[in-house]
């Protein structure tokens, strides 16, 4: 894991305060320019529940079919359904909250969360277990998308770093962690107990977020022009067939992850016999890939340009995911299986920071649009392919990996199609962006890589050109994209 610099004397940022109420805070920083353990945490807990969200029932999906009487493939849909309002609510979330702020989207999605939530515990049929997995993802979307937002509403310079590390390990762990929770709620009941503990864990974060985080945008730096303005922004990106085809890349690449995240279960449970609690160690192991295969890849920041890690990734993972399939074909077992799987699931840790890194550099002055965009591509493209391998039919492991040597196949494809653009310079208005940014990057990435910083001040949100109050900003959600990307290159 990348660790971070010392803490260093820093201007005292903005921070949360509690709403409403004459105490203090736990969110609030203990002393100047130290950063807040309730904060970091308050925000972690938001940041996980979107994987715990898409991973925790991981190990039900058998029983799940056997419960409600359906196939493999429609209960592979619920995971479609969860990654399709995922995708969608980073969209719409991320842009209303750069018009109304961030705290009254974030406790809306959170009341939604706990109702879909509670109904999927008395859901009788898998169609309507499916309706409210979106309804559970679209809601769930708003704690990874508001989270990177506070934290650049709320702190500055290399502190946006620090903070950002943090949430990351979270993203990293609580994959992890999941399928081994969820194993045990099978031991002890039903997998409806599942989401019993989710509503529990969003009504908590609920009355938390309602007590403890007031708002952090000011009413001056939000963005002015609504939904027209946010709908023009992602109309030029689409228009961007550079921009798109990295998207489709993040995409695809995403895909062969939510392929096996559908798939293993069946795999493992179903063909090779595993036990719920053995299913969850194979899985742990295959995130612990994908998890330091992006520690490297920041340790790598600075040293390595972003286009030949992801070219580099995307080879190894054709080779990877092609030997898998041959493996599969041949009749491999696990011994062949699993090490093959986790090294495919480690390219990926390489490939999802880089897109980002290449994606946003180039489109700092559209970077919200931009970074909201390449997320929605990667749990859109994921959403459709995911039920591929239930739909296929065949030898599950055969399926499994045909469908994810398939899709880092077309990655490659697309990748071949854009290696003339990677030395292409930076167009005009991009780089005019780009100059207001830079300081605040090379502080951010260097943190978040594990070098040192000498703790000067670095421009932030209220200091930058066409952040005075009433000045329409072209970014959308500059802050959401800095903070986004910074952490990508990181995690």
């Amino acid at each position: 894991m990348a660790s971070t610099p010392p803490a260093t004397p820093a201007p005292i940022a903005p921070v949360v305060a509690p709403q409403g109420t004459g105490s203090t805070s736990p969110a609030a920083p203990a002393r100047p320019g130290r950063i807040s353990a309730g904060l970091v945490l308050l925000l972690s807990a938001l940041t996980a529940i979107g994987p715990l969200t898409i991973d925790l029932y991981l190990s039900a999906f058998p029983r799940i079919v056997d419960e409600l009487g359906t196939t493999e493939s429609r209960v592979q849909l619920t995971l479609t359904a969860t990654l399709a309002g995922l995708a969608i609510g980073q969209l719409l979330i991320g842009s209303v909250s750069d018009a109304i702020g961030r705290r009254a989207p974030l406790l809306v999605s959170l009341a939604v969360y706990v109702a879909a939530s509670a109904g999927i515990v008395f859901a009788g049929s898998v169609a309507a277990l499916t309706g409210l997995r979106f309804v559970q993802g679209l809601s769930a979307a708003a704690g990874m998308v508001l989270s990177m937002a506070i934290v650049r509403d709320s702190f500055e310079g290399y502190q946006i770093g620090k903070v950002i590390a943090r949430l990351m390990l979270v993203v990293g762990v609580a994959p992890i962690l999941a399928p081994t929770i969820g194993a045990q709620f099978l031991r002890l009941g039903s997998w409806r107990g599942m989401f019993v503990a989710l509503a529990v864990v969003g009504a908590v974060l609920f009355v938390l977020v309602l007590l403890r985080l007031r708002e952090t945008l000011p009413a001056e730096r939000r963005r002015s022009g609504g939904t027209v303005a946010a709908l023009r922004s992602y109309g030029s990106l689409l228009g961007d067939w550079s921009f798109i085809g990295l998207a489709l890349i993040a995409g695809f690449y995403m895909a062969a992850m939510f392929t096996y995240i559908s798939a293993s279960t069946f795999v493992f449970q179903d063909f090779f016999g595993m036990s719920a609690q053995q299913y969850a160690i194979v899985f742990g192991v295959g995130a612990v890939s994908v998890t330091a295969g992006s520690q490297i890849n920041g340790a790598l920041v600075g040293r390595v340009a972003p286009e030949r890690i992801l070219q580099g990734a995307v080879a190894a993972g054709f080779v990877l995911s092609g030997g898998l399939l041959v493996a599969a074909l041949a009749g491999g077992g696990l011994a062949w299986l699993v090490p093959l799987i986790v090294l495919t699931l480690g390219t990926a840790g390489f490939v999802m920071p880089s897109v980002p890194a290449i994606a946003l550099e180039r489109n700092a002055h559209r970077a919200g649009s931009a970074a909201a965009l390449i997320g929605a591509f990667q749990f859109g493209v994921g959403a459709v392919v995911a039920p591929v391998t239930g739909l296929l039919g065949g030898s599950p492991p055969v399926t499994m990996a045909a469908v994810m040597f398939g899709v880092v196949v077309v990655a490659g494809a697309v990748l071949l199609g854009l290696r003339h653009t990677f030395g292409a310079p930076v167009p005009d208005d991009a780089a005019d962006a780009l100059t207001m940014h830079d300081a605040t990057e090379v502080e951010i990435a260097t943190a978040v890589s594990g070098g040192t910083v000498d703790g000067s001040r670095t421009p932030g949100a209220a200091d930058q050109p066409g952040r005075e109050a009433g000045v329409d900003v072209p970014d959308d959600a500059a802050a959401l994209a800095e903070a986004t990307v910074l952490a990508d290159r990181g995690a």
